[in-house]
């Protein structure tokens, strides 16, 4: 058993166990196991009965507002305190509130103790009132006259929107939709043969969120699209689905967090897309459910919503499954790289002649198994384990691999 973000072990009974429990009342259930080292050995906690009650003072006396947990006296002599996420978050100790990094606990920042605020209120960064009341929506109300046939755009139809209320005005959504949007946009950069030959950048900003949406969208088209003449006809190419693009773009849009001050960034590199939005994946959700695409959590349901009546998305989150199933008849595959604070999405083109003629050959290998070891790929390819290795290791970077397991368990599957 080692330490983890979860799991917090302490020898001795001192202090520092509260930044402790702030963390996992403001982020998570975790546990503080006292009595076992960091080497994870048992020590025992002498005289346990009478230290869990010095434990529950510390808390109450401590920690404000006051959070939920138990403790329990273990048959090794050592206690688990277990804390519950809260509901009235932040938790402060010493007017701090804390949270967990990896196994570290570490105090949050200005920005994150605002976004805890808000939690607590069960309030959106987009529902905030916006600082700029001035706002125009030419873009917006064309859109809406175009997909959906209102021809009347008036405040009325802002409400039903929930971008506007009489006692407040406009909200954030409001200003990201409207035409002169404040929040920082997309950087494309497109690239020649390396990242080291910029062949042009554009910058999308001061526009709504709408207009960044299309414009991108033709900035893809333009560069991964062509028409292909067979005899009398004319056949669209592309090069990376359009669908799957569509989706990655517009998750982008959605589910980043418009209170940071970073822009979407867009890499268009002659055989991937790369597309990077700040915000990582919404609270309440794992990285294995996002993935799978079968919960949908927004960050920003009033902008989700809209892009739901403009048919740009799907309202039931099924972005990530339409990403997958673009590529199902494709060698390489879509790659997502998710972290606390970014989602990355990487398109790979669609041109299976890309593979190398020894990646086709692990390629055949691994045939259609659901997962193997390296032992019995080496026995069925003319390469030895080294060089085995490093080309799995590059189909893998390259989404046409995928590894499951750790160590000797490690097994490879297309």
């Amino acid at each position: 058993m080692k330490e983890s973000k979860t799991l917090e072990f302490k020898e001795d009974i001192t202090k520092t166990f509260l930044k402790t429990v702030s963390a996992f009342a403001n982020y998570g259930e975790g546990r503080i196991i006292f009595g076992i080292d960091n080497n994870g050995d048992i020590r025992g906690i002498e005289k346990s009965e009478d230290v869990c009650i010095d434990i529950e003072n510390s808390i109450n006396d401590n920690i404000s507002p006051q959070p939920k947990y138990n403790i329990l006296v273990n048959d090794d002599r050592t206690i688990t305190l277990t804390v519950f996420e809260g509901d009235n978050k932040p938790y402060f100790y010493k007017s701090k509130a804390y949270k967990r990094n990896d196994t570290a606990t570490i105090e949050v920042d200005t920005f994150e103790l605002t976004r805890l605020i808000l939690e607590s209120k069960k309030i959106n960064f987009e529902e905030l009132k916006a600082e700029k009341q001035e706002l125009e929506f030419t873009y917006l109300s064309q859109q809406l006259k175009k997909h959906i046939q209102i021809e009347t755009f008036n405040k009325d139809i802002l409400k039903t929107l929930n971008l506007y209320n009489e006692k407040n005005g406009y909200n954030n959504a409001a200003n990201i939709l409207s035409d002169n949007n404040i929040f920082p946009g997309i950087d494309i950069a497109i690239f020649g043969d390396t990242i080291n030959i910029i062949k042009k950048r554009t910058t999308l900003e001061n526009m709504s969120v709408l207009q960044m949406y299309d414009k991108t969208v033709e900035i893809f088209k333009d560069n991964y699209q062509y028409e292909e003449i067979d005899g009398s006809y004319r056949k669209k190419v592309e090069l990376i689905p359009e669908e799957a693009f569509r989706e990655a773009l517009a998750n982008a849009l959605i589910h980043r967090s418009w209170d940071l001050n970073a822009r979407i960034r867009i890499a268009m590199f002659n055989d991937k897309i790369e597309i990077s939005s700040p915000g990582g994946v919404p609270s309440g959700i794992s990285v294995d459910e996002y993935l799978c695409g079968m919960i949908s959590l927004r960050h920003n349901p009033i902008i989700s919503n809209i892009f739901y009546r403009l048919g740009i998305v799907e309202i039931f989150g099924t972005g990530i499954l339409r990403i997958n199933q673009a590529y199902e008849n494709s060698i390489r595959k879509p790659i997502f790289n998710l972290s606390e604070n970014a989602i990355q999405i990487i398109l790979p083109v669609l041109n299976n002649f890309l593979i190398e003629d020894d990646q086709e050959i692990i390629y055949n290998a691994l045939g259609k198994s659901k997962s193997i070891p390296i032992s019995e790929i080496v026995s069925n390819v003319p390469f030895g384990r080294t060089k085995t290795k490093e080309l799995l290791k590059k189909m893998e970077n390259e989404g046409i691999v995928k590894v499951v397991g750790k160590g000797k368990a490690t097994k490879y599957h297309i």
